[in-house]
Parts: structure tokens; sequence; C-alpha cells
């Protein structure tokens, strides 16, 4: 599997509320209910600002723009950057799945997009690693981003049977080709996973690693995937990725126990083995080093039987 595919598979996104955003005049909204979520968004009309919270990072949001939340920070959509921010929580419908809420007479902006869940704990730390703020601006090759945009809008409109379905599909076909372009914009710049994947090199590797996490990667074997010396590799791999190569074998392979912890009633012994351990012992070793809790007891925290 490709490491976004990968990824992706892990996170689990479900589309909860898709929906447009009509907003009008003065105003300033600090999203709240980012925690444990993504958003991901298209600017169909008109332009507005986009502040991180606490980092004083700001975007200038125009027509055609797309852009994704994806670490729970705290942010701000406004008109004007100096006013003081309302809830959004307070201020729109918890529940607005299907609909364009219009906010303060609409007219002024108008956004299109959805709000994914993501899956638990591992979900958390893989949200960590990404960019507060994924920003695409409006440009020729992000033509493959109209048609679900454009259909998605159609959906809202129209409300036809079988809307909710299709509008959380187009949801994820946008989330896809967003995450997909910024990728190959990132060209191996910046610090974090997603940087990683959109350098060359690096890139090769992380892909090898996740086709094949079980296997018994060594610093020489990854660094002949990525075409590059083992001291240039392990450098560079440190430089983009924010850890070393086999601190990040461990950690994936890790999450994805975890996730199996989680989701199966599988014997320790199966899930060890499915993750590269020949041994119970050294992987729950290595579950509780990366983890900080004995695979057992993770299970138990998030409600599974012991297995």
């Amino acid at each position: 599997m490709d490491p976004l595919s990968d990824i992706l598979s892990l996170l689990k996104p479900r589309s909860y509320i898709t929906a447009g955003f009509d907003a009008g005049g003065d105003r300033s909204l600090r999203l709240d209910d980012l925690a444990g979520r993504i958003k991901c968004y298209a600017v169909i009309r008109g332009r507005c600002w986009l502040a991180l919270e606490g980092h004083g990072a700001s975007v200038a949001l125009m027509q055609g723009d797309c852009f994704v939340l994806p670490s729970g920070s705290p942010v701000r959509i406004a008109s004007d950057l100096a006013l003081e921010p309302t809830l959004a929580s307070s201020a729109l419908k918890p529940d607005r799945h299907s609909e364009t809420v219009t906010y303060n007479g609409g007219g002024d902006v108008l956004l299109v997009g959805s709000r994914f869940e993501v899956n638990g704990h591992p979900a958390e730390a893989l949200l960590q690693t990404l960019p507060p703020i994924i920003h695409l601006r409006a440009a020729g090759d992000q033509a493959v981003l109209r048609w679900p945009i454009e259909l998605m809008m159609q959906e809202l409109r129209d409300e036809r049977p079988g809307a909710s379905l299709m509008t959380q599909h187009l949801a994820h076909t946008m989330l896809v080709q967003t995450l997909r372009l910024y990728l190959s914009q990132q060209a191996g710049s910046g610090i974090g996973l997603f940087a990683a994947l959109g350098d060359p090199q690096i890139g090769r590797a992380l892909g090898a690693i996740h086709a094949d996490p079980t296997q018994d990667w060594t610093l020489e074997d990854l660094a002949a995937e990525a075409g590059m010396s083992r001291s240039v590799f392990a450098r560079r791999f440190r430089e983009r990725v924010g850890e070393p190569p086999m601190a990040y074998v461990t950690r994936w392979r890790m999450m994805r126990a975890a996730e199996r912890l989680v989701t199966s009633r599988e014997p320790l012994s199966r899930i060890a083995t499915s993750v590269g351990y020949g041994s119970e012992n050294a992987f729950n070793t290595a579950f509780r080093r990366v983890m900080g809790v004995a695979p057992r007891r993770y299970a138990r925290g998030a409600g599974v039987h012991d297995i």
C-alpha cells in the first residue's frame, strides 16, 4: 500500500458533516470543534482570512483556494482578523449535513467542504505530524478538484434522494485529491511526514516501509531504496521526517499494532507477528517504549477485553 493510502486507512476519516457556509458582513469565527477531526474546504466565492491562533500565522483565502485543517489546532476564519471572534459552536447549528448555512446575511464568501471524524489514539499521533494548515492556492493543476466540488455543490443544492451518501463519497475524493496536490507541491520542503512524502528519495524509502512494514529493515536497506549513502540518507530522513529512520519504522509498526489491538480479538502473539516481531516479549518492549503503556493495558483502556 502506498504511504498516503496507508495513512488514510489508519486514520479512517469518516465524513461527519458535508455542508456549505455562506457568510456576509463583518465576521470572525473561532473554529472550536477541530480536536480529533479533519476539515477540508474549498472557497467557491469571495475571500477571507484563516488564522492559526497562538502562532501569529495567517492565510489569505481567495476564490478557488482549498484548505485542510488536520492537526486540531484552533483557528479563526474572518473578514478582518482585528475583530473579536465568536465561537463557531455557539453561532452555527451543530448538525447541518447536506445544507448550506447562511451566517450574517451571507453573500460575501461561500465555502463548501466536509468535516471528518478520525479514529482514536493512533490517529491523534498521526495528525500531530501534519502541518496545522494545508493551503492550496487556485491554480490550473487543481482541475482534478473541480468535479467533486461542483458535484458536491449540486447535491447540496438539489437535495435529491441519496444526497447524504453522495456528498460523503465526494468529500472523501476531495480530501484525497487535496492531499495529493499538496504532496506534489512540497518537493521535500519543511519538516514532518507529509514534507518527507514530497521528497522523491525519502519518499521512496517511506514507500518501501509502508509497502512491507514487517520486513526486517536496516538502515542500509532503506538507504539503498532511496539511492543514497547510509550517512546522507540518515541525515536527510531525520531532517525531513523529524526522527531517525529506524525510529519511524518502529513507530509505524506500533501504530498498526495499536489499531489491531483495538479493532480485533487476535492473540497478542499474532498481532506481534503481523507487525514484524517474532517474539511477543520484543513486541511488548517496543510497544511500551513507543506508546507508553503495555499492549494489553492499551487494549483495556480502549474498552477491549484481554487478549
